[in-house]
């Protein structure tokens, strides 16, 4: 009687169980899978009548697991995990079909994400890749909900639960329009904050850093602009309404065709660190995989950029 309901059990609900364990909730768990919260207790609901037992408490919250769904959890997990090795082993890369969410930041996306999505792409043809744009903050607390698989940020997640590892390093500098009369070689602190200073918004770490740094040369007073969108602080520059404080890597055209210039004052700024980072819970063997590709893809690209001289 046990074998015959054990055969029953749909592989499906037993992943879906998984995920409202690890997740902690419900709803956590039908974003992951992109379904619906009823679909979700429907699973769960099929899966306990399978088992006979019930896995989740019913107070105070839904998400946290009986005795008996903790011990299933263990199972599960293992269950699953051989699935995933059994597909591999057999059908290799090709049969392996899957859906990855990465999240990125907007300097990623105006330097190498093309070509990142299409070496994935080439590397995995049955992937199937949800990209997410936002800010850092919001990028941390999608990986360490579960909302993405896989995140790039500005500085690395201080989660037990995520695996981070240093990805690149942009270069800042300070430049401008060439419209703006201001020296290219030599330009001293004074003149780059006569005009307003734009950058990152506030909050972020090249925000606080430029502050901190005026402020300290006495320049408490300058101003400073700040945006959430790269493309907001680029268009600024090119008309002339401030100086800009970027990686020059998000600006190449830009540089290339002489409408904005790097400013050599001989201020070093730190520069732009970002991170992968990926959840201890998603596929390892996926997730690894993905890491490399992209450590790889942006260390190539930045080392494309510093060879031609334009970051």
């Amino acid at each position: 009687m046990r074998n015959r309901m054990l055969s029953m059990i749909d592989l499906r609900n037993l992943e879906t169980f998984v995920w409202v364990a690890r997740l902690g909730g419900f709803r956590l768990a039908a974003e992951k899978l992109n379904m619906t919260q009823p679909a979700i207790s429907a699973r769960i609901a099929l899966l306990e009548e399978d088992l006979r037992l019930q896995l989740f408490e019913t107070r105070p919250r839904r998400g946290v697991l009986t005795t008996s769904g903790q011990e299933l959890l263990r199972y599960a997990e293992r269950i699953l995990a051989l699935k995933d090795d059994m597909v591999r082993a057999v059908g290799g890369n090709t049969s392996y079909k899957v859906a990855l969410k990465i999240g990125v930041p907007e300097t990623i996306v105006h330097t190498w994400l093309a070509i990142l999505v299409d070496t994935l792409s080439r590397n995995h043809p049955t992937l199937t890749l949800d990209v997410e744009v936002d800010s850092t903050t919001n990028l941390r607390e999608g990986i360490s909900t579960g909302r993405l698989d896989i995140a790039i940020t500005n500085g690395p997640c201080n989660d037990p639960k995520i695996r981070s590892e240093f990805l690149c390093a942009f270069p800042m500098a300070w430049m401008a329009s060439t419209s703006l009369p201001i020296e290219r070689n030599g330009a001293d602190l004074a003149s780059l904050t006569a005009y307003p200073v734009i950058t990152f918004r506030r909050g972020t770490a090249p925000y606080g850093t430029i502050r901190e740094f005026l402020d300290r040369n006495g320049f408490t007073t300058a101003r400073m602009f700040a945006s959430s969108a790269i493309a907001g602080i680029v268009r600024m520059g090119l008309d002339g309404i401030g100086t800009c404080v970027l990686p020059p890597a998000v600006l190449q055209q830009e540089l290339l065709d002489g409408r904005m210039v790097i400013l050599d004052a001989g201020i070093k700024l730190p520069p732009l660190e970002f991170y992968v980072n990926a959840s201890r819970d998603a596929d390892v063997w996926l997730t690894q995989q993905i890491t490399d590709t992209t450590i790889k893809v942006a260390r190539a690209s930045l080392e494309r950029l510093a060879a031609d001289q334009r970051i």
